[in-house]
């Protein structure tokens, strides 16, 4: 395509572009400064994280204090406990947090009138399936979970490549799953089922794949790779993808396996109302969010959720790695957990 512009015209809109990419929060310009200032002035941050203190918590508590001199004070819990210390704390008007982050368990338990809609500069880079249009919470890491399989006990020839090879004979009691009951376990899985299939399709499919007694695993995703690692099963269903390659990098016999559409889920932050500093929570907010913050997940092997941030490992994310997922928006799990759930008890329990 030719454009009819002189070469000097073109310059200054490439120049006003990248002005225009800066603002909308790429994470070249700084926050306002009359918001620093304010931060600066409360001197802290109380954050509840769900995330894993060592790989990121600290590591990017440490980066906003070099940044903006301002002590971040975090506390990790599970993000369903942690939202009902919230609840208990704020019924009883002794609320202790400014930001969280939390998946949708979080918010299976936290009232949204809770939060503050707050949408910082970069939160517009974002896509509409990682963020509330009301602005109460934005997606700051993503999770694609997908099946694992043990390297040295299944040839590669014979990995699966679709969701129908699951249903194998061969696969009988050989594959696990966690009973975490969120979208990123096994109703996540049944939800991309049905979206995949269709409802009669689906739920034909789910009543093939329960009698393939999968091993329910009352612990982590985490857990069941260790297991599939271990050789207790040949195949781990709805295991994160990341987790896959830090092991594999270790030297442990596992593969992660583009059987599409994966399954991809968000991790959330949000501001509470009536924070002890709303100013700091903001300020915490708007960095976390950026492409300099998102880095901090980078560097931590945690899938960063702004589009132009890849993964460490390039290929963990879809558009790196150039696999379809279904993404499983906070407003989908909300309304379809109740039914995925019931459909899991009905089936696999």
């Amino acid at each position: 395509m030719k454009f009819g512009f002189n070469t000097s015209v073109t310059r200054r809109t490439l120049i006003a572009a990248g002005l225009a990419a800066a603002v909308s929060g790429g994470g070249a310009m700084a926050a306002d400064q009359t918001l620093i200032d304010a931060a600066k002035k409360e001197g802290e941050v109380v954050w509840y994280s769900s995330l894993i203190v060592n790989q990121l918590v600290r590591p990017f508590a440490e980066a906003f204090e070099a940044k903006y001199g301002i002590k971040v004070h975090y506390s990790r819990t599970p993000a369903g406990e942690m939202a009902l210390k919230l609840v208990n704390e704020i019924k009883a008007d002794s609320l202790q947090a400014d930001v969280f982050d939390g998946n949708s368990a979080f918010f299976q338990a936290m009232p949204l009138d809770n939060l503050v809609a707050y949408s910082p500069p970069p939160a517009a880079d974002y896509p509409a399936e990682l963020k509330d249009a009301g602005g109460r919470y934005h997606a700051i890491n993503v999770a694609v979970l997908t099946t694992s399989v043990n390297t040295s006990l299944v040839p590669e020839a014979e990995w699966p490549k679709t969701y129908d090879d699951l249903l194998d004979p061969k696969w009988q009691g050989k594959m696990a799953w966690t009973t975490d009951l969120t979208p990123n376990g096994p109703p996540g899985f049944i939800g991309n089922i049905l979206k995949v299939y269709g409802e009669d399709k689906g739920m034909d499919y789910l009543g093939k794949l329960a009698a393939q007694d999968i091993v329910k695993v009352p612990a982590s995703q985490r857990v069941v790779l260790d297991q599939v690692i271990a050789g207790e099963h040949m195949l781990g269903l709805m295991t994160f993808d990341h987790h896959a390659v830090i092991s594999a990098a270790k030297g442990a016999p596992v593969a992660w396996l583009r059987i599409e559409p994966l399954v991809s889920t968000g991790n959330y932050v949000g501001l509470l109302k009536n924070s002890p500093h709303p100013n700091a929570g903001k300020l915490f907010i708007d960095y976390i969010l950026s492409m300099e913050g998102q880095e901090v997940f980078q560097k931590a092997n945690y899938l960063p959720a702004h589009p132009n941030v890849p993964a460490a490992n390039v290929e963990l994310k879809p558009e790196g790695g150039h696999f379809k997922a279904t993404v499983i928006t906070n407003e989908e799990a909300l309304a379809g957990l109740p039914k995925w759930t019931r459909i899991y008890k009905d089936l696999f329990e």
